[in-house]
Order: structure tokens, then C-alpha cells, then sequence
């Protein structure tokens, strides 16, 4: 039996590194899950005879799908039963349904599968996020979700060109024998070496009654749902990109061989913003540092959008500012994240099921019609980018009653 302990004896068992990158390893799935894929969707296509060159892309789609749905159910779950029996649940069935997918030997099964697959990789998504507002408030809990970017970056970084190196060893099903290993690594590290964070006396009893009262406090909550939104808006604009990023670099800019190397080099960004911020937020705030690159991922999307209309930019200037966009979107993401979170210490879990479900399943609806919208030209991304940066703007404002860049008091954790 799981023994639940203290939020000070969870962070005496285990050294910080070891926590961030356990952490990091298991919000990398998701992103490991769908980065590596990126090499093998015209495989795919052609195995599986699909006409359309988008369709492909529901590879990804039906995996958010899962994704979004498991975070519903784990984090609630979390609350009552702790954060580790379920981040175990969840591993396992992630690691059965790479298992499964092995062995597709059709695109609806493939789909089916990858659903499930999804599903499963919700709870280290969930729990990983909950276990840090665990341990961590405020300003303390941005700079650490910074420090878990820093690792977590490395996954999207490397993730196609592993996938591309799987491809020359052998078809696009030994990529879901490697995700099947991930997953025995994950369940082993995290069940010897990962507390549990959310201790007895701060489970709450499962019942109903109790489930509507923390999904009533969630979704009344000005500042949950205000980040949350605008969380889903610039994830949506990500997620357009990474769908529609393979055919932008080969059938507009010709370039196949090179696409995990500009891929790579575009999402190193991340790892650039998240050291900075992990740097800047305890002096700057979180407020004044992500509401500054919000204001600039905007800007960046209405600028590539009316170069793409007057000026199409060759790939060098196409992947240079789709570096900035990036850059930003490391400034927002652990910031809004925290802010999201940041009220509702006693219900993380819940809190975090909430703002990943909204986050994941809005980021993938933007995040397909962007991708579906691809016509041979960069306009459908960029004005993405545009519209969505410029409408999560604008959710911010409202949300801090128009006040940009301006400090709060922050709440500590539990």
C-alpha cells in the first residue's frame, strides 16, 4: 500500500533534478507521442491508400482526443485516491495501447488505438502538474514548471529525427516499440523513486457532492478560467503548427531530408525561454513576463501573416519567426499554467484535469482546423497565429479587468 506523506517529507525524498526530471519525463510523453509520429504520417497515408494528404493528420487528432478525455477523469480521481495510484493506471494503459499499436493493421484501428494511447498518457500529464502545485506556489511553482520545460524541450527537439532514424531501421511500427520502452521506463522510475505529494489528510472523500463543489469552484474561478482559455487559443496556434509542419517544409520549401533539423532547431527555442523565465519570474513576476510575450506572439502572427500575403518568406525567414512565436510560447505556457492553477491549491487535482481537458481539447479543435486548412501555402498557420494570439489577448485583458503586466499577491501552496 502507497504510503501518502507530507508536502515537507515529499520534497525531502527525492532531490530536485530527480523530481524535475521525472516530472518532465512524464509531461514529455505527450509530446514524444506526437513529435515522433510527425516523420511517418506519408508512410501511413501510403499504407493505409489515403487520398486526402490532410488525413493523415488525424493520427494526432485522435490521440488529443483521448488525452483530453482522460484528463476529466484522473485528476478528480487524484483528489480522493492520491496522486500515484493513478499516474500507475495510467502508464500502464498508455504502455498496453503502444503495445497494441504495434500491430495495426488498419487506419480505424490505428485510431482507435491511438485514442486509447491518449487517454492513458493523461494521467502523468494531470498528475505531474497537480504534483508540482503540490509542492509548489506562486512564483516558486513558475519557475519549476520552467526548470521541468528546460528537460521536457528536449523531446520535441529530438523526437523526429529518432523517429526519422527509426524509419531507415525499419517500418513506422517499431516507432510504437519504442514508445512501449518509454513507457516501461516511466512506470519503473516513477513507482521506486516518485512520493506521493498529495497527502492523506487532503484527500477529499469521492462522492458526488463533492465532485460538483470542486467543478463548481473551478469553473467560477475568474482567474482559472481566464488562463485557461487563453492557454487553449496560443496551444491551438502549436498544435496548427506541428500538424501541418511536415508538409510546409516539404511541399512549399522542398525540404524532406532537413525537415527534423528545422523542426529541431525551431522548438530549441523553447528550451532558450524556459532557462530565461526560469530566471526572470522570481524578480519580474509572472504577470509581467508572460502578458509581455503574449503581446508578442500576437504582434509576430500579425506580421508573418502580412508577409505570407505581399511577401512569402523563403524557409530561413519562415522558421526564423516561427523561432519567435516560439520563444514567446515558452514566456506563456508555465506561466499561465501556474496562474491557473495558482487558486486552487486543495483541489490540484481537479484544477488541473480542468485547465489540460479545456487546454488539450481546444488547442486540438484550433489545432485541426489549422492543419486542415492547409492549401500549398503558409496563410492558414500564420493567420492562425494571428487570430487566435490576438483573441487570447484579449481574453487576458478581460480576465485582469484590462490591466496588463501588473503584479498580485501570490498564493503559497496547498
Amino acid at each position: 500500500m502507497l504510503k501518502p506523506v507530507s508536502r515537507a517529507d515529499a520534497r525531502s525524498l527525492i532531490s530536485m533534478p530527480e523530481f524535475v526530471t521525472i516530472i518532465a519525463l512524464l509531461m514529455a510523453l505527450t509530446a514524444l507521442s506526437i513529435d515522433i509520429m510527425l516523420p511517418a504520417l506519408p508512410a501511413i497515408g501510403a499504407e493505409f491508400s489515403l487520398t486526402d494528404d490532410n488525413a493523415a493528420q488525424a493520427v494526432v487528432t485522435a490521440y488529443m482526443l483521448g488525452f483530453a478525455l482522460g484528463q476529466i477523469v484522473y485528476g478528480p480521481l487524484s483528489d480522493s485516491w492520491g496522486r500515484k495510484p493513478l499516474l500507475m493506471a495510467g502508464l500502464v494503459i498508455y504502455g498496453i495501447a503502444s503495445f497494441a499499436l504495434v500491430f495495426s493493421d488498419s487506419f480505424a484501428f490505428l485510431l482507435a488505438a491511438r485514442f486509447v494511447q491518449g487517454f492513458g498518457s493523461a494521467a502523468p500529464r494531470v498528475i505531474a502538474i497537480a504534483a508540482v502545485r503540490d509542492l509548489f506556489g506562486g512564483r516558486e511553482m513558475a519557475r519549476v514548471m520552467s526548470f521541468v520545460m528546460m528537460v521536457f524541450i528536449i523531446v520535441p527537439v529530438l523526437a523526429p529525427t529518432v523517429g526519422g532514424a527509426i524509419l531507415l531501421a525499419g517500418t513506422w511500427h517499431w516507432i510504437f516499440w519504442f514508445m512501449f520502452l518509454v513507457a516501461v521506463i516511466a512506470i519503473a522510475w516513477s513507482a521506486l523513486r516518485l512520493p506521493e505529494t498529495h497527502p492523506a489528510e487532503k484527500q477529499e472523500p469521492l462522492s458526488m457532492t463533492w465532485l460538483a463543489r470542486a467543478a463548481k469552484t473551478t469553473i467560477t474561478t475568474r482567474q482559472t478560467v481566464g488562463y485557461t482559455l487563453a492557454i487553449a487559443l496560443v496551444f491551438g496556434c502549436l498544435l496548427g503548427y506541428i500538424n501541418s509542419a511536415q508538409q510546409i517544409f516539404a511541399d512549399i520549401y522542398g525540404v524532406h531530408d532537413s525537415f527534423p533539423i528545422f523542426f529541431g532547431a525551431i522548438a530549441a527555442v523553447l528550451a532558450v525561454a524556459s532557462f530565461l523565465n526560469s530566471r526572470l519570474v522570481e524578480s519580474m513576476g509572472m504577470r509581467r513576463l508572460s502578458h509581455a510575450a503574449l503581446v508578442c506572439f500576437a504582434a509576430t502572427g500579425i506580421v508573418h501573416t502580412l508577409l505570407a500575403l505581399f511577401w512569402p518568406p523563403s524557409v530561413y525567414v519562415f522558421s526564423a519567426i516561427l523561432a519567435v512565436n516560439l520563444l514567446a510560447f515558452g514566456f506563456i505556457m508555465p506561466n499561465f499554467n501556474a496562474m491557473a492553477m495558482e487558486p486552487l491549491g486543495r483541489i490540484g487535482g481537479m484544477a488541473s484535469s480542468f485547465v489540460g481537458c479545456i487546454q488539450t481539447t481546444g488547442g486540438a479543435v484550433l489545432g485541426y482546423m489549422v492543419g486542415q486548412a492547409y492549401n500549398g501555402t503558409i496563410m492558414p498557420l500564420t493567420l492562425g497565429y494571428a487570430v487566435f494570439g490576438s483573441i487570447a489577448l484579449f481574453v487576458v485583458l478581460v480576465t485582469e479587468r484590462g490591466r496588463l503586466m501588473q503584479p498580485v499577491n501570490e498564493v503559497s501552496p496547498g
